[in-house]
């Protein structure tokens, strides 16, 4: 029986298959303009499959993404909380896969733990999409990609800055940055950093990372600056963070270094004061929403990936 592809880690796929899935996400999204946002696509490819949508973590954008993004797609959706399951009580993640792939096409999880995503798709047979993890979030950084190329970015020329906390979206863009070639300048304080073992990883395949901890430094010149919140869901030192990590706001004065046709990119939600200015994410050099935006249309390419061969 031929396996399924999960889509679990940037990492773990190939670049000319990211390739593809962005190529697809930017044809997709042209194929339907002017059209209603619940009519389906002309070609409908997956009428009469369905996708779980499973949430461990509450979310806004994966989950209405996700669900439209299927029904764009032709199919149908079906959403659940852990605590709506059993497997938020005593079943087992192994158990859980076998039940879910009789009676759906494809799982979407997104979980607290990275295990979790991992072991539901070892004894899945359907692919399995890693809607978030605490250690990653490849499908965010597609639309990310997806709406700087839209941007008329070439990846392989730009300079990404990240600033703040070396959280699971920083990681993934660890990640691609060894699949699309574009150079990953690291800001955070030392006690924030993503892990040597994965920075290692991604430069052995090739990435160019920077690590450098005054964010003014790491912002001069860069194309892109990019922001997350510093304190995420589970955190359970919100003041300490706070304090850490308020230096590494992205201001005004961090966005000039950059320069006036650099673009900001924040995966939302947002705290405006927080780890960016609200004169920055709401100024003319946020692309914020069209990055939610195409959270719809990466994920339909991710699924047609999954789902197709």
């Amino acid at each position: 029986m031929t396996q399924p592809k999960h889509f679990l880690s940037l990492a773990d796929i190939p670049a000319s298959e990211l390739r593809s899935i962005l190529d697809e996400a930017h044809r997709r999204k042209k194929a339907r303009a002017g059209l209603p946002k619940g009519v389906a696509d002309i070609d409908a490819p997956f009428l009469g499959e369905t996708l779980a949508l499973i949430f461990e973590k509450s979310s806004t954008r994966t989950r209405f993404s996700f669900d439209m993004a299927m029904r764009q797609l032709g199919g149908a959706s079906i959403t659940a909380s852990s605590n709506n399951m059993q497997i938020g009580r005593s079943e087992t993640i192994e158990d859980t896969a076998r039940v879910l792939s009789l009676f759906v096409d494809g799982i979407m999880l997104r979980a607290n733990s990275h295990k979790t995503v991992v072991e539901l798709a070892r004894n899945s047979s359907v692919p399995v999409i890693n809607g978030l993890t605490d250690y990653n979030h490849p499908c965010q950084i597609m639309a990310d990609l997806q709406t700087l190329e839209e941007k008329g970015g070439q990846l392989s020329d730009m300079t990404l800055t990240w600033v703040g906390d070396g959280n699971n979206v920083a990681v993934s863009f660890i990640n691609a940055a060894a699949k699309f070639g574009y150079r990953l300048r690291l800001s955070t304080p030392s006690a924030y950093a993503v892990s040597g073992q994965t920075i290692s990883a991604a430069r052995n395949a090739g990435a160019k990372i920077d690590l450098e901890t005054d964010p003014l430094k790491a912002c001069d010149g860069a194309d892109v600056v990019i922001a997350d919140t510093f304190v995420s869901m589970g955190d359970k030192d919100a003041e300490q963070r706070l304090t850490d990590l308020m230096p590494y706001q992205v201001t005004d004065a961090l966005m000039e270094k950059a320069g006036p046709d650099a673009l900001f990119l924040h995966c939302l939600p947002a705290h405006r004061g927080e780890e960016v200015a609200a004169s920055v994410i709401d100024g003319p050099q946020s692309v914020v929403f069209d990055e939610a935006e195409n959270r719809l249309h990466a994920q339909k390419a991710i699924i047609t990936w999954c789902l197709t061969g």
